[in-house]
């Protein structure tokens, strides 16, 4: 007897979808559903061709392909990043870019069926910019829309036992924002946000070459540059590179070359203010969560995590344990993602 389509189980997850997580960061957008995984990771980046018509225009290219034109691009196209330390900066732009991600996601169920959304937001993020985070995702496609914070995300995402009665810490360092959150027996008991990540280290990497070397360097150049040899301390075997820029003295080409010392130094500044944050939340954290701490140590997430050395530099300021979590740049959507599917997760989402 031939099974009817109807009682198919992939049937029924396709009209009654999962919750879907979201991490709208400032660099990449990351979409997960727990039985697919990891949908989507695509760099927060939107392109749109100029019409000649006043107030009009069209979407060209978005995430990778239109990353890849920043700095590049003719002079009918725009390219934007609609996210700014982890919020809405430019409104249309994130809603044009949000309805494009849901796409490429295929997140469209049958008969129109609308899925809920769950969004990773920074805890400095406003009542006024969480409306307009939730008003976009609504636009998107979204049936409901529910927030998590970053940091609490990013906490069960990397697996710290977060319902227990002992504290948790995790430094999450995004593209625009560190969020720094101390979680026990579901909720966070403190949490801090500095708007300091990955692109204040890649403009720190551009104003040192070109103080140091009379050279501008681009956005993605600097970004290489921090992937490449980026360290978090000069305290470590010399590495270098080569960098193409345009010399401030002649505006010719010229090809420099770039050390990690040069990095480390580079960095300095702004590393100084996520440190800065992690010792504020263990100073004016619950002296029973920071003796919990003391023994389960400090877990880094987020594509800042990735900084080569910056656990050992954390460790060398806090004198505690510091590590990376495993694939620390998903964890946010996937702790969002595992939220979300909590039968009692009325503590998590807001």
């Amino acid at each position: 007897m031939r099974e009817s389509t109807m009682s198919h189980p992939a049937f029924f997850n396709r009209l009654f979808p999962q919750s879907v997580a979201i991490d709208l960061g400032t660099a990449n957008t990351l979409i997960y559903t727990r039985g697919e995984g990891i949908l989507l990771n695509q760099p927060s980046v939107v392109c749109f061709q100029k019409s000649a018509e006043a107030g009009r225009s069209k979407v060209t290219a978005v995430g990778d392909q239109a990353k890849q034109l920043i700095g590049r691009s003719p002079g009918n196209v725009e390219t934007v990043r609609p996210m700014r330390h982890g919020v809405i900066a430019n409104f249309s732009a994130a809603e044009h870019m949000f309805r494009e991600f849901v796409d490429m996601a295929r997140l469209r169920s049958l008969f129109g069926r609308r899925a809920e959304f769950t969004i990773c937001v920074p805890s400095s993020a406003t009542a006024v910019e969480r409306r307009a985070i939730r008003e976009a995702a609504i636009a998107a496609g979204a049936s409901k829309v529910t927030l998590i914070g970053e940091s609490l995300a990013a906490a069960v995402g990397a697996g710290l036992p977060v319902a227990e009665a002992r504290g948790s810490m995790v430094v999450d360092i995004g593209g625009g924002t560190t969020e720094v959150g101390i979680v026990s027996l579901g909720g966070i008991a403190y949490q801090t946000s500095v708007r300091v990540g990955g692109d204040q280290f890649d403009a720190a990497i551009i104003g040192h070459v070109r103080n140091t070397y009379g050279v501008i360097i681009g956005d993605q150049t600097a970004e290489l540059v921090k992937k490449t040899i980026g360290t978090a301390t000069s305290n470590v075997p010399r590495q270098c590179m080569r960098a193409v820029g345009r010399s401030l003295s002649d505006g010719l080409p010229r090809t420099i070359e770039l050390s990690n010392y040069d990095v480390a130094e580079a960095l300095a500044v702004p590393l100084k203010v996520v440190i800065g944050a992690v010792k504020n939340a263990l100073e004016n954290a619950p002296p029973e969560l920071v003796t919990d701490i003391a023994d389960t140590g400090i877990v880094l997430t987020g594509g800042g995590a990735l900084l080569a050395n910056l656990d050992r530099r954390l460790a060398e300021v806090t004198g505690l344990e510091v590590r990376v979590a495993n694939e620390p740049l998903t964890c946010a959507v996937r702790g969002a993602g595992a939220a979300a599917d909590c039968v009692d997760s009325a503590s998590f989402l807001q």
